[in-house]
């Protein structure tokens, strides 16, 4: 582009279109005309995100119509595939519900006082990764899930749930961070006497988690992680990483948080679709 010249109209004029070409030329001059052109598209930006993610998030629990309280919270679960699907860790599940007295399996969608349980039946569960599927009756808003390619590292996420259970009431909470690294899923050798079958099962066939630079709690279990800019998800909450005894997890959390990818949630679904 040659010099500017201003001291004057014409000069200042030639010498910015200077050098600019035909298609330079015109769309100066369009834009020179207050005429607005189409650009790239703008990623969501991370309240509509949640606008977006919050209608699929739904907490999981049982329902005891005799009960005292009624209601009681296990976790976090969401909504895929057709609206009938609810993803949630298989830990959150209960080990047995009281038939003699209707207690029932289900999740709680809405909104505070709005709230709404629908009785759920288990569609497929996998517990070496900790991952299981409920179905419902009633379909609700479904989450996109990410495709079977590994998240890279240092993408921006963020993961909706229920951090303190029922504590805070029906009302989806967001964290947000970073993955801050990939590492495969394989308890350190601290002695047979910590030893569980689960953790004996993992070191046979270990496999990469999501590491998280973001907080979660006791209630967060099955919440899933999505990309800050689609909402796009490509994990499910599992496990903190807890400095000292449980009740540390609340009071002085770590900060590290773990998540299972996306992929075996498909291969899940996969199974319960059948």
């Amino acid at each position: 582009m040659g010099k500017l010249q201003l001291s004057g109209k014409r000069d200042y004029t030639c010498n910015v279109f200077f050098g600019l070409g035909a298609g330079g030329l015109l769309t100066a001059i369009l834009m020179a005309f207050g005429v607005l052109l189409p650009g790239p598209a703008v990623a969501a930006s991370l309240p509509d995100t949640i606008d977006k993610v919050r209608p699929s998030i739904v907490a999981i629990g049982t329902y005891l119509p005799s009960g005292s309280p009624r209601q009681r919270f296990r976790g976090t679960g969401f909504v895929v595939d057709n609206g009938h699907l609810v993803v949630t860790n298989y830990h959150v599940l209960p080990t047995d519900l009281d038939t003699e007295k209707n207690e029932q399996l289900g999740v709680f969608s809405g909104r505070g006082r709005t709230g709404k349980f629908h009785k759920a039946k288990i569609m497929a569960e996998d517990p070496v990764r900790d991952l299981a599927v409920l179905y419902i009756s009633q379909p609700l808003s479904a989450l996109k899930l990410a495709g079977d390619k590994q998240v890279r590292e240092g993408t921006e996420i963020a993961f909706t749930g229920f951090p303190l259970g029922m504590a805070l009431g029906l009302y989806p909470v967001t964290h947000r961070g970073i993955v801050s690294a990939i590492s495969p899923m394989a308890p350190p050798q601290l002695g047979a006497r910590v030893l569980t079958a689960k953790m004996i099962r993992a070191m046979r066939d270990p496999y990469d988690v999501l590491q998280l630079d973001a907080t979660a709690y006791p209630g967060n279990s099955g919440s899933p992680v999505y990309d800050q800019h689609n909402g796009e998800v490509v994990g499910i909450i599992n496990s903190v990483f807890v400095k000292g005894n449980k009740e540390a997890a609340i009071q002085n959390p770590s900060g590290i948080t773990y998540a299972i990818p996306v992929r075996f949630v498909h291969e899940l679904l996969k199974q319960a679709r059948q």
